[in-house]
């Protein structure tokens, strides 16, 4: 890949069947290949597109350790496609029992870097060990930051990794339908308010008659415009983005430049006394 400030970027909106591995990477090696097609370096896929969502009974089972299977696999069609791709998936480790909730990025180098799922939602909290970091990765087109699903509504994490450099933060998802008026909110404001590119890969379907996912993947400049929006079951979206775009709109609105810091360190620091 040619560096380069313009290039097309992906998002992947796809149902996924649960717990049927090779259907789902099938599914997903035709969208990616459709983005790859259309000129897509970047592509992002929903959160656990491997396995589906509502695992929670065999998390144990279906998490792997990365580097393993489903890595492997994204690696072969990065060296394929020559892409860069992210995707979520159950992360195993030696501790016993630990699952992890994380969003791995890779190239036709291999794997460039991982990020944990901290911010956990409603029954997360019993199924996943809350990540530590908010890592950068720095590609040869610029700045990756990674968040996952919910922790689209947390600014603060994604003010954090714009403050770090961030050009782009890409949310993996299976974000569900009943909230999509907080998705639809959040998705433009962390690019507006940190003057950087958001990729907010969903899910889609219905699992176990009870969890409707809600879709409407986006691509989303620093302005806050919806570059592209998904509208269909399985979909590429693909939008053009210019990284010169965030210094300019880091200057039309200077919240980064702003920002106290200080102010917010010290504030953090007592909310965090009275809470102990």
């Amino acid at each position: 890949m040619v560096a380069t400030n313009e290039f097309k970027v992906a998002a992947i909106q796809m149902n996924c069947e649960l717990g049927d591995k090779q259907l789902n990477l099938d599914r997903a090696y035709g969208l990616i290949s459709e983005a790859a097609r259309q000129g897509a370096q970047l592509i992002v896929l929903p959160e656990l597109f491997n396995t589906g969502y509502r695992v929670e009974e065999d998390d144990v089972s279906f998490a792997e350790t990365i580097p393993g299977a489903t890595t492997n696999w994204m690696e072969t069609l990065c060296q394929e496609f020559n892409i860069t791709l992210v995707g979520c998936i159950l992360e195993r480790i030696n501790t016993q029992g630990l699952i992890y909730d994380t969003s791995v990025v890779t190239s036709p180098e291999g794997i460039l870097g991982t990020y944990r799922k901290t911010h956990l939602w409603d029954q997360e909290n019993t199924r996943f060990k809350k990540g530590e970091s908010l890592p950068i990765f720095k590609l040869e087109w610029g700045n990756l930051g990674m968040q996952i699903c919910y922790e689209v509504g947390f600014p603060e994490s994604a003010r954090v990794l714009a403050l770090k450099g961030a050009d782009i933060i890409v949310y993996p998802s299976a974000f569900g339908k009943e909230r999509l008026y907080a998705w639809d909110i959040a998705t433009r404001s962390r690019a507006l308010e940190n003057g950087c590119y958001v990729i907010a890969a969903n899910r889609t379907g219905t699992e176990k008659n009870e969890t409707a996912f809600g879709g409407h993947s986006r691509i989303t400049s620093p302005q806050g415009e919806v570059l592209a929006e998904a509208t269909k079951e399985n979909e590429v979206i693909i939008a053009d983005i210019d990284l010169d775009k965030i210094s300019e709109q880091r200057r039309q609105i200077p919240y980064l430049r702003d920002y106290n810091s200080s102010l917010f360190a010290n504030e953090l620091k007592k909310i965090a006394l009275l809470n102990s």
